[in-house]
């Protein structure tokens, strides 16, 4: 019995990395599908009198779901290049001031909006990734500084930081840390995001994980 356990975890844990691909592949196929589909079926029904053997085969199952993803890769691709052009950018623009002036919808469109672009750039020059002391002060987890404020009674910097749950890093924590207590990692958001999701095994050989010290005065009269 012992053995047939053993063997049992040793074929689960050699299983986990591909199961876990599957899962994501699986993931962001169904979205693909989902977003796809009215299309095809819109197809489908405009050709059912004219041509309904190709209706018929729209209609099946694996068929539209293939076809609905490459649909959607098809759209993301021309969204994209369409964001890159010049043209592209104002009407991005103009899209974002409508959907600024849709009650409840701007709330949430504006939020994700502004977390996405958060990522995009780095706080006052500095990198993104950090550590902080999570859940206690002896442990520390990887986080993402969103925005610098000013802490309006001592006049301190305050960092809002976003830590990810690993292996799913959707979901996760928000922070507020004074930025004298961030350890700041040199490793970049695509390094910080394999780490999160490989469970910490893929990652840079070396990491900061205490804050440097200030040299105390002997050092610096020994200087």
């Amino acid at each position: 019995m012992e053995r047939i356990r053993r063997n049992i975890v040793a074929g689960l844990l050699a299983s986990l990395p591909l199961l876990l691909t599957a899962w994501v592949v699986r993931l962001v196929f169904d979205f693909l599908v989902a977003a796809g589909r009215p299309v095809v079926v819109g197809i489908a029904n405009g050709l059912a009198t004219r041509q309904p053997d190709i209706s018929r085969l729209l209609l099946q199952d694996w068929f539209q779901s293939l076809l609905a993803a490459v649909v959607t890769l098809f759209a993301l691709y021309l969204l994209g290049a369409l964001t890159t052009a010049v043209v592209g950018r104002r009407l991005w623009h103009l899209f974002d001031r409508l959907m600024a002036r849709i009650p409840f919808v701007e709330s949430v469109y504006g939020a994700v909006r502004k977390l996405i672009t958060s990522f995009q750039t780095a706080p006052a020059g500095q990198q993104r990734v950090v550590l902080i002391e999570f859940p206690h002060a002896d442990m520390k987890t990887v986080g993402f500084v969103t925005k610098l404020f000013t802490d309006s009674t001592t006049g301190s910097e305050i960092a809002a930081v976003y830590v990810p749950t690993a292996p799913n890093p959707t979901s996760g924590y928000m922070e507020l840390v004074p930025s004298e207590r961030l350890v700041w990692l040199d490793w970049n958001a695509n390094e910080a995001m394999q780490f999160i999701l490989s469970g910490g095994t893929a990652a840079p050989e070396h990491l900061t994980f205490h804050k440097p010290r200030p040299p105390s005065i002997a050092d610096r009269d020994g200087a």
